[in-house]
């Protein structure tokens, strides 16, 4: 039986480059970084104060404001995604599809916000004075519920939570999920939002976070570069609408990029710190690739998990190499990274949005700062900026604490 072909008909983003998709990829190609001082609560005493904040983010325009208030800040940034890529896909969720429309989404830690506020007033007024809507404000499953509230889809509805890989791992569930016959049509990607005290605290803590640069922001993010010191938080929201080629062009639907293949996998080694080999990225991407049914010298691009942290790009460029072999020198790699930060769960929804782009306008985007390459990461991460390289087939990488590892192959779509 010939498997569906499954394309995406929307896109949507919220990011540190801007309010939706268009602004934040003329930022992207533009070679703009969106890192700057944090201006969400005061971190003049914190070890590092600079993330990739979202900028001029009014919900209320969006959301009317009783609901608004009755939300966490990621998941007010999920729902203002969710209802544009509805809209930006052009389909009409009625009686007759609501029950075959999921939403399928990423968040790696929820209403940390929520959280920290509540459990303030817990300390200082007491118990009494929680909120009945801290609960519904912090769990992560009330992304992708707020986002069917709002759109009317009645079909599936997961949130995946798998640390910086949670997007992607939604991307593939929803995907999966068309494939089984089980849904038309998914929302799916991801929203974070953790650039608070504590998600600042804990992160510097591990010493994830990079702490130098805090006077020259712009230059802080720099993926594969030997003067990297640590990944920069972020936050935002990237979703993409999946549907199925037939469903697609039956309504006449603008298609983006095609959908061929997923893969996952864990490295089963530590909580935080990936192999170093890259064994468990490589067979994440042998899985993708499979699952695709392509050959990995036909992979033109690779948007890299490239955190800028010096275990994960050189583990990441290691894999490449065991994946792609010679081939992998001639891979044009980009690390997104780099302009906008870490949105941890919701990273790989971003990058598959970036990477729908390029493949529909042929301009794969640079990797800012990479101004000395490391020589463990010695292959072609786009440091001279973005180039028309016309790719024809994507790889996305988004790797997570607890070894958890996803990849996703994108193709430019012909009928």
């Amino acid at each position: 039986m010939e498997r569906k072909r499954i394309v995406i008909t929307g896109l949507s983003a919220i990011t540190p480059l801007g309010l939706d998709v268009d602004s934040s990829w003329q930022a992207l190609i533009a070679g703009t970084s969106g890192i700057g001082r944090i201006s969400q609560f005061d971190s003049t005493e914190f070890p590092t104060h600079i993330a990739g904040e979202v900028k001029g983010f009014e919900p209320e325009t969006v959301i009317p404001a009783k609901q608004c208030r009755k939300m966490d800040r990621f998941c007010q940034l999920a729902v203002c995604a969710g209802i544009a890529v509805h809209k930006h896909s052009g389909l009409v969720i009625d009686e007759k599809n609501a029950g075959r429309t999921g939403v399928v989404l990423g968040v790696g830690l929820g209403g940390l916000n929520t959280i920290e506020t509540f459990h303030s007033r817990l300390l200082s007024a007491g118990p009494t004075r929680v909120s009945p809507f801290y609960i519904p404000m912090l769990i992560s499953n009330m992304a992708p519920g707020q986002v069917a509230i709002f759109t009317g889809a009645r079909g599936i509805n997961v949130v995946s939570t798998s640390a910086c890989a949670s997007a992607l791992h939604a991307i593939g569930c929803a995907f999966d999920q068309i494939l089984l016959g089980r849904a038309d049509a998914v929302i799916t990607g991801g929203a974070e939002s953790t650039v608070t005290p504590m998600g600042i605290s804990g992160f510097t803590s591990m010493k994830a976070l990079c702490v130098e640069y805090q006077d020259d922001p712009e230059k802080a993010s720099r993926p594969f570069d030997a003067r990297r010191s640590g990944f920069i938080m972020g936050e935002g929201a990237g979703m993409v609408m999946l549907e199925t080629l037939e469903s697609a062009k039956a309504r006449g639907a603008a298609i983006y990029a095609e959908v061929l293949g997923f893969g996952a996998s864990d490295d089963a080694y530590h909580m935080v710190a990936p192999l170093e080999t890259g064994e468990g990225m490589a067979a994440c991407m042998r899985s993708a690739l499979a699952d695709a049914g392509i050959s990995p010298d036909q992979i033109d691009h690779v948007s890299a998990h490239g955190t800028s942290t010096h275990a994960n790009d050189a583990a990441e460029t290691k894999a490449l190499h065991e994946v792609f072999g010679a081939h992998a020198r001639g891979l044009a790699i980009t690390a997104v990274k780099s302009q906008i930060g870490h949105l941890l769960g919701a990273s790989g929804g971003v990058a598959a949005v970036f990477a729908a782009k390029t493949l529909e306008t042929g301009i794969v985007p640079g990797t800012i700062n990479q101004e000395n390459p490391d020589p463990e990461c010695d292959l072609n991460y786009m440091g001279s900026g973005p180039k028309k390289l016309d790719p024809e087939y994507a790889l996305i990488n988004s790797f997570g604490f607890g070894g958890t590892n996803a990849s996703l192959v994108l193709k430019k779509f012909t009928a």
